[in-house]
């Protein structure tokens, strides 16, 4: 979906306009988004697969929940609403954990530039809450422990998004801290 998103400066400063995300894209255009990483209370991380008609890592094993943060729109709620939109589960909102903003600057192709300020939260989801995938947006859902995961990173597999290993490791820990 083509949303509209907030302008933001190189230091992740409004700048009062706005566009379409495939604009922010295409030119290069610092923008915000949000990842969830849902977890349970005996170590299980939930992964998403990226959907084969994504631009960027198609397939490819990432965050429980991205997106962007709409026009006006709160960190906090963009987290809330892409939740429920990718996984079909509606979240208390005081109990996302914020653990860091990241600046992110990744260029695919001469017309597809990711340069985000990314809200990351952590999100202590039961196992047992059914989860229903955005057909659009999400290829499949899988519960891993953290210490499959962790292994996963230490190794560079290739079904994940490549150049993410700092930022799967400070989500590791961060869920570790919690446990």
């Amino acid at each position: 979906m083509d949303e509209e998103v907030d302008i933001l400066d190189d230091e992740g400063n409004p700048t009062g306009t706005s566009t379409l995300k495939s604009e922010a894209h295409k030119k290069g255009l610092f923008h915000a988004t949000v990842h969830v990483w849902c977890y349970t209370c005996d170590g299980q991380v939930l992964l998403q697969q990226r959907s084969a008609l994504k631009e960027a890592n198609p397939l490819k094993w990432d965050v429980s929940v991205a997106g962007h943060i709409g026009t006006g729109e709160s960190p906090e709620l963009a987290a809330f609403r892409e939740v429920e939109e990718e996984i079909g589960v509606i979240i208390d909102r005081s109990q996302l954990q914020k653990i860091g903003l990241v600046k992110i600057e990744k260029k695919y192709s001469e017309i597809f530039w990711d340069r985000e300020f990314t809200h990351t939260y952590l999100y202590e989801l039961n196992q047992g809450t059914p989860l229903t995938k955005q057909e659009s947006e999400v290829e499949a859902l899988q519960w891993v422990s953290l210490k499959e995961f962790e292994n996963l990173v230490q190794r560079n597999d290739e079904r994940f998004v490549s150049n993410s290993k700092t930022r799967y490791t400070t989500v590791i820990e961060a869920i570790k801290s919690r446990l």
